[in-house]
Parts: C-alpha cells; sequence; structure tokens
C-alpha cells in the first residue's frame, strides 16, 4: 500500500535510451572468429559465485578455523606438543603461592617430575588424560623475571589475596603485563578458610567486585582442596588461548636446563648449551637467537636429548612410589640420558649462517672527490691571486706563518661552530651563568672564601641529596611549564649575533607543505645504519614466507639443546642465581641496525617531567636496552615538530637508534631512579622502521609592537642589530593574534624594524619568527640494562576499586 502524498509516476514519465555498450565488444568478438586470447583467469572470482557457493566456500573457512584452534589446543601439552607453560604470578605480599603448589602437586594418577636447583619449578605428568604442565613460580618483586617469563608462559595464573586482591607491587606489575601483552590467565584465590561462611561469602563477592575494572570476564578460582585445584588445571587445560603477536612469528624457548662450557682461549667467553622445549615456530640452526638481556648470539649446532618429560617415562628398578602420586626427580632421568646417545639433529653451514655484523662500517673516503680537472685548477690559482692581501708581519716570518696571522679586525667577526646536541636553552643559560660568574671573579678573592658555624641537623648528608633532587625536579617542572605556556619560545642573545646564533636554522613559508629533502645535511651516525627501500614491502614479504614455507629446524614441541657460541660466562651465572633464561630466535635482518620509531602514551601512573633526550630504559617486544630518545608529534604529514618534553595528554613518537623489529610488538618506557628502581612512564607499540622520518625542532623568537599604524608597526626587541633584521628579512612574521606579515626595513641600529601585516595589531599582541633545523636522535643504545632493585610492598595504596583498565 503507497504512503499518502508518495509520488507515482505517470504515463508521461521520461524513458531514456539504453546504453549500447556492447557494440564495441561484440565486432571485436566476431573479428576473432571465435578464438580467447591467451589471458590468466583473475585471483579474485568472488562474484562470479553463486549464492550457494560463496555460501558453502564461508562454510568451509569457518570449518577451518575452528579445527586450527581446536588442535592448537589439542596439541599445547599433549604428547606431539610442547608441556603447558603455566607461570605462578603472587599479587600480594600475603598470597599463598606455596600452599597453591602443594595442591597442584598432590593430583591423583599424576607424575610430578621437580628441577632440582630451582624452587617453585616442576612439571606435573597426567597420562590418563594425556596432558603435561610445567608450572615456573615468579620470584615476588622481581619485574623483570615476571616480564621475561610472560613472554614465553602459555598461561599466567594470578594468586590473589583473598581479602585485599593485590598490593602496590602488585598493581605495579600488573600495569607493566597489560602494557606488554598478556596471555592466557586464570586467578586463583587460596586461603579464606578461616572465615565464617557468611563473611567468606561476601569476602569473595567484594574482590570479585574489586577485580572486575582489570579483569571484566575473569572467573575466580578458590584454591583450598584437591578437587578445587583440579578444576583449575582443567580451565587452564580447556581456556582459549590468546596469542602474543611478536612471539608467534619466532621460535623461543625456556631453558629447561643449561650447561656452560668455557672457551679455548678465556674462560669468560664460551658455549652455551641451553636446553628446552620449541615453541611458536621452528627453530633453525642458520638463524641468530637472542637470549633476552644479553644480546644476540649464534648456534653451531642442535641435539636431541631425551624428552625429560615424557608422558610414558621409563620406570626405573628401586624407585619407590606414594600413595596418591610419583615422584620422578631429574636425577633418575639423568641416568636414562647417559644410556641414550645424544643425537645431533643439524650442524650449522658458515655459508648459510646469519652474520651478526649490526653495524655498517663507513668508508671516510666514500664522499671524497675525484681528482681535479685543468679548468679546475685554474680557476682555484685566479681566486687564490684575487684573495692575496697586503699584510705587516715581523722580520724575517716565512709565508707559512704569516698564512696564520689574523688581523685585529677579523678576530671578531669569526663564527664558532654550534653543536647540533646541545640545546637551546641550555645554551642561553650557560650564556647568563658566565656573564654571573665573570661578575664574581671580579671581587676580591679575600671575599671567597668564610668561615661559618653550621648547625649538627644540616650535615645529613642523605637529607641535602634529597633537597638536591627536589631542586632538580622543582626545575624541570618549571622548564615543563614553561613549555607548555610559551611553546618553543627563546630569548634572542644579546652577546652573539642572532644570524649567528640561528644559522643553522631555516624560515620555511609553511610548515605543512614546505619541502624538505630527507637525504639532506644527515649525520655521520647515519653511514653505520641499516635501511630498507620499502619496509612494509619486506615485512609482507617476511611474513608470508613464514606462514606458507616450511623452513628446516626443530619442530615445535621437540626438546632439544641448543649450542650457543661466544657466550659471556655472566648468563649462566644469572641462570643460577634462579632468573629465567629465555631465547628467541631473530628474523632475518632483525640484528642490524636502524632507526625506530614508537608510539607511546604517558602512563597515569607517573607524571613527573620526561625531557628529551634523557636516558630511558625501553622492553621492545623480546628485547630490552637503554637509550636516549627523541620526541615528535604524530601525525600524517611528512615532517614533525620536536617535542621538548614527554606531554601527559597526547600519543607521541619516540625516535631512536636501535636493531631492527618487525611489528607488531609492545614497548615499555621506564627510568631509573637515582636508588635502582625503574618507573613505568609510557606504554605503547613499534610504529615503523624509517630513518627517513624528518623531525623538524621549531624555535620562536618574540618580538612587541612599539608603534601600531593602520597594516604597519615598529617591532622591538625581536633583534638587536641592524644586520640581523637585514639577514631575517625574507622569513615570514605571524602573531599571537592571528595575523601575518614580513619585515620591511630596519629602523637605527638597534634591532627597531618596520613591519607590514595583513590587519591592524593590538597594542598586547605579540610578533613571533619561525625557525626551523631538523634533529637527529643520539648513538646511546646500549644492549646492557642492569636490573632494578626489587619494588618493596606497601599495602597502603590506591584501593582496589580505582585501578583503571589498560
Amino acid at each position: 500500500m503507497v504512503a499518502a502524498g508518495a509520488h507515482r509516476p505517470g504515463p508521461l514519465k521520461q524513458q531514456n535510451k539504453a546504453h549500447k555498450g556492447g557494440k564495441h565488444s561484440g565486432s571485436s568478438q566476431r573479428r576473432a572468429g571465435g578464438r580467447v586470447s591467451v589471458k590468466a583467469q583473475p585471483r579474485r572470482r568472488i562474484r562470479d559465485l553463486s549464492r550457494v557457493d560463496r555460501r558453502h566456500q564461508a562454510l568451509q573457512l569457518r570449518r577451518q578455523r575452528k579445527e586450527a584452534v581446536l588442535a592448537e589446543k589439542r596439541s599445547l601439552g599433549s604428547r606431539d606438543g610442547p608441556p603447558h607453560l603455566v607461570v605462578l604470578v603472587p599479587l600480594h605480599s600475603r598470597a599463598a603461592a606455596q600452599d597453591t603448589l602443594h595442591l597442584l602437586q598432590s593430583q591423583d594418577s599424576a607424575v610430578v617430575c621437580v628441577n632440582e636447583g630451582r624452587a617453585g619449578d616442576f612439571a606435573l605428568l597426567c597420562p590418563r588424560l594425556k596432558q603435561r604442565w610445567r608450572f615456573v613460580t615468579a620470584q615476588a618483586g622481581d619485574l623483570y623475571a615476571v616480564l621475561d617469563l610472560a613472554k614465553v608462559a602459555d598461561s599466567l595464573l594470578f594468586i590473589l589475596d583473598p581479602a585485599d586482591g593485590w598490593d602496590s607491587t602488585g598493581e605495579y606489575c600488573l600495569s607493566c603485563l597489560f602494557a606488554q601483552g598478556l596471555p592466557s590467565y586464570a586467578l586463583a584465590v587460596p586461603g579464606g578458610t578461616d572465615l565464617p561462611p557468611k563473611k567468606r561469602i561476601d569476602a569473595r563477592k567484594k574482590l570479585a567486585k574489586a577485580i572486575e575494572k582489570r579483569f571484566p570476564e575473569a572467573k575466580l578460582f578458590p584454591v583450598n582442596t584437591e578437587q578445587e585445584s583440579s578444576l583449575l588445571l582443567r580451565h587452564l587445560a580447556t581456556q582459549k588461548q590468546r596469542h602474543l603477536a611478536f612471539r608467534d612469528r619466532r621460535a623461543h624457548l625456556l631453558a629447561y636446563a643449561a650447561e656452560f662450557v668455557p672457551g679455548q682461549e678465556s674462560d669468560l667467553v664460551g658455549t652455551l648449551k641451553v636446553s628446552g622445549f620449541v615453541r611458536g615456530q621452528t627453530l633453525g640452526v642458520n638463524s641468530l637467537v637472542h637470549i633476552v638481556g644479553h644480546g644476540d648470539f649464534q648456534m653451531s649446532q642442535v641435539d636431541a636429548p631425551p624428552d625429560p618429560l615424557s608422558l610414558n617415562p621409563r620406570v626405573v628398578k628401586g624407585q619407590k612410589r606414594s600413595q596418591d602420586m610419583e615422584i620422578q626427580d631429574d636425577s633418575v632421568n639423568g641416568t636414562d640420558e647417559m644410556e641414550e646417545d645424544v643425537k645431533v639433529l643439524m650442524k650449522a653451514d658458515p655459508n648459510k649462517q646469519e652474520s651478526l655484523q649490526s653495524e655498517v662500517v663507513p668508508d671516510p673516503m666514500e664522499g671524497e672527490q675525484t681528482w681535479p680537472t685543468e679548468e679546475e685548477l685554474q680557476e682555484a690559482e685566479a681566486s687564490l691571486k684575487a684573495s692575496r692581501k697586503v699584510v705587516k708581519v715581523p722580520k724575517g716570518t716565512s709565508k707559512y706563518q704569516a698564512a696564520w696571522i689574523v688581523d685585529d679586525e677579523e678576530e671578531g667577526n669569526g663564527e664558532d661552530d654550534e653543536d647540533d646536541d646541545i640545546d637551546d636553552d641550555m645554551m642561553e643559560e650557560a650564556v647568563s651563568q658566565e656573564g654571573e660568574s665573570s661578575e664574581e671573579e671580579e671581587e676580591p678573592a679575600e671575599e671567597e672564601c668564610e668561615t661559618m658555624t653550621v648547625s649538627e641537623c644540616l650535615r645529613d648528608d642523605q637529607y641535602d641529596e634529597k633537597v638536591e633532587e627536589d631542586e632538580e625536579m622543582l626545575e624541570r617542572y618549571k622548564q615543563e611549564r614553561m613549555d607548555e605556556m610559551f611553546p618553543d619560545e627563546v630569548d634572542t642573545p644579546r652577546d652573539v649575533p642572532a644570524r649567528v646564533r640561528f644559522q643553522k636554522y631555516r624560515g620555511l613559508k609553511s610548515f605543512r607543505t614546505s619541502p624538505w629533502d630527507p637525504k639532506e645535511n644527515l649525520p655521520r651516525d647515519y653511514a653505520r645504519i641499516f635501511q630498507f627501500q620499502d619496509f612494509s614491502r619486506t615485512r609482507k614479504h617476511l611474513f608470508r614466507q613464514i606462514e606458507k614455507e616450511e623452513t628446516e629446524g626443530a619442530s615445535v614441541g621437540w626438546y632439544v639443546t641448543l649450542h650457543v657460541c661466544n657466550v659471556p660466562v655472566s648468563v649462566m651465572e644469572s641462570f643460577k642465581e634462579g632468573k629465567p633464561l629465555v631465547l628467541f630466535s631473530l628474523l632475518p635482518h632483525e640484528q642490524k641496525m636502524s632507526v625506530l620509531n614508537f608510539l607511546v602514551r604517558r602512563h597515569p601512573s607517573n607524571s613527573e617531567p620526561v625531557k628529551a633526550k634523557e636516558e630511558l630504559i625501553f622492553h621492545c617486544g623480546f628485547r630490552r636496552f637503554r637509550a636516549s630518545p627523541l620526541f615528535s608529534q604524530h601525525t600524517s604529514a611528512d615532517k614533525h615538530k620536536l617535542e621538548r618534553f614527554l606531554r601527559l595528554d597526547a600519543a607521541l613518537v619516540v625516535t631512536v637508534y636501535a636493531p631492527i623489529t618487525f611489528p607488531p610488538a609492545s614497548v615499555l618506557l621506564f627510568k631509573q631512579r637515582n636508588n635502582g628502581m625503574h618507573d613505568l612512564i609510557a606504554t605503547g607499540s613499534l610504529l615503523s622502521v624509517d630513518p627517513d622520518r624528518i623531525i623538524i625542532k621549531r624555535l620562536v623568537l618574540s618580538g612587541h609592537p612599539f608603534k601600531i599604524f593602520t597594516k604597519t608597526a615598529v617591532v622591538r626587541y625581536m633583534f638587536f642589530s641592524r644586520e640581523d633584521v637585514m639577514w631575517f628579512k625574507p622569513v615570514e612574521l605571524r602573531t599571537k593574534w592571528g595575523r601575518r606579515g614580513h619585515i620591511k626595513e630596519p629602523l637605527g641600529t638597534h634591532g627597531h624594524m618596520k613591519c607590514h601585516f595583513d590587519g591592524q595589531l593590538k597594542s598586547q599582541d605579540t610578533v613571533l619568527l619561525n625557525l626551523y633545523k631538523r634533529v637527529f636522535p643520539k648513538w646511546t643504545f646500549d644492549p646492557h640494562v642492569p636490573e632494578p632493585v626489587p619494588w618493596v610492598r606497601s599495602e597502603s595504596t590506591l584501593p582496589v576499586q580505582e585501578v583503571e583498565m589498560e
């Protein structure tokens, strides 16, 4: 039924001719005489499929994805796959992690394999369920151990306190884990049985409400009996696995055992034999491996020792079996391993092995010119004759000595070269401090020293150190506040001409549209790095090869021993101390240095000012290193403005020299305190590997209108000499109230200038002149990061209800 008032076409409706598009194609087909041209069929023929075929294709894809998920779930912890790696993370000082471990070990029809010498590290074998688990306990307060274990863990088991959930250290640990990437997890709550049943239910409801913001759909598992621990194990085995992109495309393993063989030349460097289960991807012997926290290394061979966590362990005579479980030590397995020969799977091929070269060795003669031609020699001789002058010299002075004698007039015109790395504000402060110190030096020396009586309370060195830290922090807060109020504004120096002080800067008609050559005036450090012709294409090609091609090597789930060459003995010492030893295989080119750009945002737990070029600690994917980064705005333009501070209210791009890493990869930025603790200041992800990303530093010179006319004004205090006004005359002016103009002419000799604008100025307006210079990061990359001081737990922190989800 047509609605009232609707328009209906009548008999006089205009009828247009149909388009005769097939005439030309039909004539060409007739001329072809039935012959079909040799042309490949298009790859995608989705439009040609019928409705039934499209439905059938979607059903097949859905079935394939479902089967892939089921196959992954079945292989994890099975006979053919690696053991299900579960990392226990206690989030509270009162969390009963040991009680949870004892309950997990007391499973019926399960074999417990204890890893000797490593507390809280054991395996649980269940032949009836055809499952095997490996449980590793992270050391309380050791942030790096928690992050390293979370990089390779299949599941995280958070141990909560039944009353408070987690404390300040647990909150800090959760923030870092969410930023790095959280694998599958479960929440266990041991204890709480001493409360009455009614209060126990209320406490559990309160705890469930408190964890909603961090874990919206999580389920709490009480772990007080063997039956509850069995339910927890079943949940860990059947839950959906969450993937971390940076580890799924690389082979990785957590060391189960390690042995160090000293080298022939030195006992400090040798071969490290690391045994563990391969995870992620197939591990090739010719690729490089990265030991987390220690660097990149080559492998010499890969062995296949017997599996110590086999679901069908050999029964050894004399082994006692308890009533409810069988405890199988590694020492017993060791006798079996001695009986069975270790098989060598593969050895490294020097012709195919990846090189450890991380930098390009620049040739100092590469930029030299060729031998000059005759015409160039004649021009040089003519210019030399034209530049000769008569100079009064002492009697007996040679021509070589006379060339070094400078007239008095030329002494004042020498231009001092400015270092790119010196900040402009720092230079101005140094100039002012030199002026103050010169005035102090003119005073008599007797007044410089005087005796004073100091009270005992002021002799406390620790108190003085705290006061100095407070003063430094106050100065940083002032600088950050000034940069927010007057962004990029600097005072024109009085003792140095502005054309000399800002000689490396240039003016731009438009910051957005004006061209800037990315290959212009590159620093010498750019000769040491590698650059891709097309990084995104290389990344796609590499990932496509990983998905389609089958590489030769140790498959996922194999228990192997890697012979890692030229490893320092400190790696083995840290493993003996109980710290986890994690290895990642590197993709091609990932050992080479380049310029990495990270997109980060400030973490809400830290608001201290962070200045550019300060040393920060980076956790990028599986790497961690120290560097002094640059901060810049995140825009879609080809030029990006430098930011002097890491802002609290916006996402910024952090640029450093670092080894190439293929995204996606998470990044965490830490800042080290004076006491050795590390503060999380920002989190984000890897944006790109691009040395051509242009970071522009802006300087703003300000002046004030002295006399205002209709469209002209006399401006002062921007420059202090006539020559400076003439030098910066081509640069466009703008005002804080939106006027635009240019310099017409200088007035007098003290820097006053007549300026023309597109409208009349206000008396309270400020005239600005923008100058720009490209900046580059410092080469401060250091792969050795000191271990942080463990966090001191405190229960009087923000309540759990106020925790915001990452």
